[in-house]
């Protein structure tokens, strides 16, 4: 469904994306894994086509963006990291207008909104102006307006920054439908147990390279199962273990406070790159 080749984008000095090579096949909920100014956000921008690329090739359900430009776009649902919604329409409104933009038919428009209100359970408010909503209500409703003309691939900038562990875990819920009816979804997140839910695989990105791809379990288990951590010369060291009392029969021997635990995404993360994931 998505291909980049060697896709490059630079801003002065800075190289944003560094060659960067990804496939995403049809219905794969795929994660880009990284810590802010990674590129991940950069990447979608060209994907969607705001933001023009410096060098590469990207296709989008086998059609190059060089090419086919309008198609492309026809492909594509985009939710932003930044709201972006007009504050002063309410829901239905707001879902009205990209389907007139979209050239949807009336009835179909009519239809595909009551569709995707009920959707994102936010019917009985759909008259409500959006500047009302909560923090997790605008994010729906961000979706709702990305899958109004029914797209092939729905590009996710950290679609649930900002919000609390209560709409976050809702927000999670409304992914996991996507998922389910086959959608092909690119997620940008630094939260590390979204990825590991959500996704079939992780792309581990950093300083616009991507240093590792595989499944969220896969990626786990080539560092370790299990984390002995411990704070020791002014730092937290962690050492992984494939098994618990490996672990256990490691951290006896340790003087100070020594917490065992699961091993997750961000373990890898520090692993492959000696960064944290949430800069």
């Amino acid at each position: 469904m998505l291909k980049l080749v060697d896709l490059t984008k630079t801003f002065g000095k800075l190289t944003a994306v560094d060659h960067l090579n990804l496939e995403i096949k049809d219905g794969e909920f795929f994660g880009f894994l990284g810590p802010n100014g990674a590129g991940k956000t950069t990447t979608v921008r060209m994907i969607s086509t705001i933001t023009a690329k410096d060098s590469g090739d990207i296709e989008v359900d086998g059609d190059s963006v060089d090419r086919n430009l309008t198609s492309v776009k026809a492909k594509i649902g985009v939710v932003p990291q930044m709201n972006n919604l007009e504050p002063e329409m309410s829901a239905w409104e707001n879902l009205e207008v990209i389907g007139i933009l979209y050239g949807l038919k009336k009835e179909e428009r009519r239809q595909r909104i009551e569709e995707l209100l009920s959707f994102i359970e936010l019917s009985d408010r759909r008259d409500s102006l959006a500047k009302t909503y909560s923090g997790g209500m605008k994010r729906k409703l961000m979706i709702a307006r990305a899958l109004m003309h029914k797209p092939k691939l729905l590009l996710l900038d950290e679609p649930t920054v900002g919000l609390d562990a209560g709409a976050r875990r809702k927000m999670w819920d409304l992914l996991k439908n996507l998922k389910n009816d086959g959608l092909t979804v690119l997620l940008t997140t630094h939260y590390i147990e979204e990825a590991e839910i959500l996704c079939d695989r992780v792309g581990l990105i950093n300083k616009g390279k991507m240093i590792q791809i595989d499944t969220p379990a896969n990626l786990i288990d080539e560092v370790g199962k299990v984390v002995v951590e411990y704070f020791e010369n002014g730092a937290t060291q962690e050492v992984f273990f494939d098994t618990r009392d490996q672990a256990a029969n490691y951290a006896k021997d340790i003087e100070t406070d020594v917490r065992i635990r699961s091993s997750n995404l961000e373990d890898v993360f520090l692993k492959f790159t000696n960064r944290r994931v949430e800069s």
